[in-house]
């Protein structure tokens, strides 16, 4: 039986090879799974980072729950601006860093880091500490991109309710597996920016046009780009002034990762270190309503 990323892919393919130059494919997708299947949560705290994620991890039974030997993984951080690693702006670069080697130890034959930034992509990914992270590793398996104008495609959304259709990174969709990686932190618009709203860094055309209707934007892209694993950073988080931040004082060190298979999940416990209630988030109660995760903490089961 496939698994929805295999579905997706496969449905790709599918409207690709069946359009006509010019058409927009349409990605007949199957329903998210219910909010009340897999339902678990891992919660870690501690200071060494790089054995914190190992741990948070380990509650799952390790990265091979994710990754498969000679599959192809995009892990995807948040890179989006020119701010220093303690600004708490972008993901740590050590979760980065361990999530990377964790794939490679699973077996991964192909892995890209990558993000559509805000600011200046050569800055973003030098000043954010995640470049240098990634290129210790050594590895001609692993690669830090930077995003390739040429590789977006147009998708009609199925059954959309603010989106009927958009541009979307073709390597986020057709890799085997896609580890979603967001900072947990303050949003000026959208109050949090959590995983959710940290896949708009795969997405194409003028994002600011999706802030008129965040919420149920947000739920439209979730529904085509299905994260396999989202483990939000929350080592330190930004509590005002997001999501670029700039100032220490804005910066909180809680030494925390959240994981589950489940975005809204993710985002939903994530919610609470900043001070909400997961119902009190339009984004994560929209993404609930679409079937991406269960809300209610009460019904999640913590590893």
């Amino acid at each position: 039986m496939l698994d929805r990323r295999q579905f997706i892919r496969k449905s790709l393919q599918t409207a690709c090879a069946a359009g006509v130059a010019g058409a927009v494919p349409q990605l007949l997708l199957p329903p998210a799974a219910s909010a009340a299947q897999n339902a678990v949560l891992a919660v870690r705290r501690g200071e060494d980072i790089p054995r914190l994620v190992r741990e948070t991890l380990a509650a799952f039974g390790g990265m091979k729950r994710f990754v498969h030997p000679g599959e192809t993984v995009v892990v995807k951080p948040n890179i989006g601006w020119d701010r220093a690693v303690e600004l708490a702006a972008n993901t740590h670069p050590l979760v980065v860093q361990t999530v990377v080697q964790l794939c490679l130890e699973a077996g991964a034959d192909k892995i890209q880091i990558f993000d559509r930034t805000c600011n200046d992509p050569r800055r973003c990914y030098v000043s954010s500490g995640i470049q240098s992270a990634v290129e210790q590793i050594d590895s001609k398996k692993v690669e830090i991109v930077h995003m390739d104008r040429r590789a977006y495609k147009e998708l009609e959304i199925t059954d959309g309710k603010a989106l009927n259709r958009w541009s979307f990174y073709l390597p986020a969709l057709e890799a085997d597996r896609l580890i979603n990686l967001p900072i947990a932190k303050h949003h000026s618009i959208s109050t949090l920016t959590l995983g959710m709203k940290n896949l708009m860094g795969v997405i194409g055309g003028n994002r600011g046009m999706l802030h008129r209707k965040i919420a149920e934007s947000l739920a439209d892209i979730n529904t085509v780009i299905h994260s396999d694993l989202t483990l939000i950073d929350a080592t330190r988080i930004l509590v005002a002034n997001g999501p670029q931040g700039g100032r220490l004082e804005d910066v909180e060190v809680r030494n925390t990762l959240i994981a589950s298979p489940q975005i809204v999940t993710a985002d939903a416990y994530a919610a609470t270190l900043l001070g909400y209630q997961p119902q009190q988030i339009e984004t994560i109660v929209a993404g609930h309503q679409r079937g991406l995760g269960e809300i209610d903490l009460s019904r999640v089961k913590q590893l």
